[in-house]
């Protein structure tokens, strides 16, 4: 079986100039061909025949005029023609499946979820198989489809594996593979807090930032890292771990028996646990502490201060320019801002703690999906 970089139906062969240029342009807008070319690093002219080459493949075009501040000629500014090729992203959970359709700018066009009919790894290939060519069915240019769940993504002997995905019961299973081999289209799997940061880094938050570091909270704790503007996945597929950590307090026993992790306290159910009520009853126990009560207001605190305890240490390792908390479970940070803080200031090394950006982007649970297709553009671009 070829793989997703050798085998691009429907997507044009494109040499590494073509794609830095139309890189730069869906990653940051509108440039004139100067620009472009000073960005690049490459005369006018060459800058001149990539983007006339881009237009004739229907990626790119002309646009309004950019006037200069002196009295030198104006040029036309050339922007990407987001709705030239089409990407479809997937989400799995343990459960369900849900899929978004996105153009070149990551503009979401149609979004689906339906439940998992199995969880066996042939049985979900053939549903994403089924799905994708119902939402790509009439799409201009299907260009490739993104898959993220929880989980370790990485290579083995030349085969692309999940690995440890508690959510779905598997281990060393090649997704890619069994999905791609039911499409007529390059696949690109991935961790989803992985393609959460890809989303961000492209089209989100952490535009601009050649080094940031994204977290996902939720059923679990996941992060996200950027490094030299490129998305850091690690030798084996497992960078962003940080639920293990060990910090003050007790809390929910983990999967490995800590009651003193980043897991005891900072997850849904970790909080649900210490403020005593079932997994289930997280919108229960966040009315409870918006409205004072102190048991489900500690359960917040305790989950606000392992953050910024794990924030402290992103910082000291990678000293990020942005730092993005995002997903489902983010509720910790505006109950307990100062706990937050507190866990920051414990461990931050000769770091000034009003120095360390740190935003909330809007969420929604198909943010994961489009960070998919995100993902396979990356790859396919």
């Amino acid at each position: 079986m070829t793989s997703a970089s050798e085998r691009r139906p429907g997507w044009p062969a494109m040499y590494d100039g073509q794609r830095r240029v139309l890189r730069d342009l869906i990653v940051h807008g509108d440039r004139s061909r100067v620009e472009l070319a000073r960005r690049m690093d490459v005369s006018r002219a060459s800058l001149s025949r990539i983007t006339r080459e881009l237009i004739d493949l229907g990626l790119v075009a002309e646009g309004a005029i950019q006037y200069s501040a002196t009295r030198g000629r104006p040029s036309e500014l050339v922007h990407v023609r987001a709705g030239a090729a089409s990407f479809a992203g997937f989400k799995l959970t343990g459960t369900d499946l849900y899929a978004v359709v996105t153009d070149l700018s990551a503009t979401v066009i149609a979004e689906y979820e339906e439940p998992l009919a199995s969880t066996e790894p042939e049985a979900v290939a053939d549903q994403i198989a089924a799905v994708a060519g119902r939402i790509l069915d009439g799409v201009p240019l299907a260009a490739a489809i993104g898959v993220c769940l929880a989980g370790d993504v990485f290579e083995r002997d030349g085969v692309q594996l999940v690995e440890r995905s508690s959510f779905l019961g598997w281990s060393s299973t090649p997704l890619r593979d069994l999905v791609e081999s039911r499409v007529d289209l390059p696949v690109t799997v991935s961790n989803d807090v992985v393609s959460l940061t890809a989303g961000h880094h492209w089209f989100g938050a952490g535009v601009g930032a050649e080094t940031l570091v994204v977290y996902g909270l939720g059923a679990g704790i996941g992060a996200g890292v950027v490094v030299h503007d490129e998305v850091h996945t690690g030798a084996h597929g497992r960078s962003g771990h940080v639920g293990h950590s060990r910090v003050e307090g007790e809390g929910r026993p983990c999967a490995l028996g800590h009651v003193d992790c980043i897991h005891s306290f900072v997850t849904m159910g970790s909080i649900c646990f210490n403020a005593g009520v079932d997994d289930t009853e997280y919108d229960a126990v966040l009315a409870r502490a918006r409205a004072g009560e102190p048991t489900a207001l500690a359960a917040f605190a305790l989950a606000a201060e392992a953050l910024g305890v794990v924030i402290a240490d992103a910082v000291n390792t990678i000293d990020p320019e942005k730092v993005l908390i995002t997903g489902e479970g983010v509720d910790m940070v505006g109950l307990a801002p100062e706990r937050l803080r507190q866990g920051l200031r414990a461990e931050l090394e000769q770091v000034d703690l009003d120095s360390v950006v740190i935003e909330l982007p809007g969420f929604s649970f198909s943010d994961y999906a489009r960070g998919a297709a995100v993902s396979a553009m990356r790859e396919l671009i």
